[in-house]
């Protein structure tokens, strides 16, 4: 979100897109972890984060750089990712500069993307053949360049919501746990719940915010809850049907709880491709097919807003 997108990462990236490089020279030396405390029989433990090509130069993509050891590349817009350069590619750019990103890659690099965005990600990587790839659900705050990123836990979530999935799952969660955020690894299927859940989140709330001018996040959790909560529930029920699966109980109060931890966020329908327009989708198809509306709630408010 700017202002939806100032934002947490969550909500959306504020980066540009990022011909040649000059590689840094990496260094060989050991970032160290040492206990607060020390035992005599305890010793101290060597920890290095992985290098990485960091795609997208705002506040997302500088936070992640300020977590690496030094040997990154942060490549801006109209650069070109280098096909020389071992490990994770992080991605921090808008949703709508993804097409570009990808041509800026070389393809035998595909495999070490990893993705960022928030939103339905499937279809598009289903149509640029990329399959099951990377990617991080990053409930962090960074809300200027160069400021410190603040971690989204909540309530409900004390230990924290950000996730991350893939081949360099483990390298992501280790950089983003070296700046002081929390980042749990988990399988396909957990993922895939938790990137609906935020999904829901961003599509409930900023469509009831929509419809009324000013709210903010955590105007809508507090002041118009029954409709956010009836919004959420239609557009889980409508996200399982599709993907066939269940998921876990009490997600109005999670979602809610993520709310308050982010209450001055505004709110604004944007992104509709990526957001909202998955639903409207399904919506679409069952209409096609002669079935119920799936999602009448969020059919009817798009189109008091005139979105549709």
């Amino acid at each position: 979100m700017a202002k939806a997108s100032t934002t947490l990462f969550a909500l959306s990236s504020s980066s540009s897109i990022p011909t040649r490089l000059s590689l840094p020279r990496r260094s060989e030396s050991l970032k160290l972890v040492v206990p607060m405390a020390m035992a005599a029989s305890s010793a101290s433990t060597a920890k290095k984060v992985a290098p990485a090509v960091i795609v997208g130069g705002g506040r997302v993509g500088r936070a992640l750089q300020e977590m690496g050891s030094g040997d990154d590349v942060l490549v801006k817009r109209g650069e070109a990712v280098p096909v020389d350069f071992e490990g994770p590619i992080l991605v921090c750019t808008r949703n709508d500069d993804l097409d570009a990103v990808l041509e800026a890659t070389p393809q035998s690099r595909w495999k070490d993307l990893v993705f960022f965005q928030n939103g339905m990600m499937e279809p598009w990587f289903e149509s640029k053949g990329l399959g099951d790839t990377d990617q991080v659900l990053a409930y962090f705050a960074v809300s200027k360049l160069g400021e410190p990123p603040v971690d989204g836990k909540t309530d409900t979530n004390p230990e924290g919501l950000t996730a991350a999935y893939g081949k360099w799952a483990s390298a992501v969660a280790a950089r983003l746990q070296s700046g002081g955020l929390s980042c749990k690894v988990l399988d396909k299927e957990s993922f895939q719940k938790q990137m609906l859940e935020k999904l829901i989140w961003i599509c409930a709330f900023m469509l009831v915010g929509a419809r009324h001018p000013g709210a903010s996040v955590g105007t809508v959790e507090k002041e118009y809850r029954d409709e956010v909560s009836r919004l959420i529930q239609e557009l889980a029920a409508a996200a399982a049907a599709e993907k066939g699966l269940t998921f876990e109980e009490d997600m109005v109060e999670r979602l809610c709880a993520y709310s308050r931890a982010v209450a001055h966020f505004p709110t604004a329908v944007k992104e509709f491709k990526w957001r909202n327009g998955w639903f409207y989708s399904l919506s679409e198809k069952a209409i096609a097919e002669g079935k119920p509306d799936p999602c009448p709630l969020h059919t009817e408010w798009l189109r008091e807003l005139k979105v549709i």
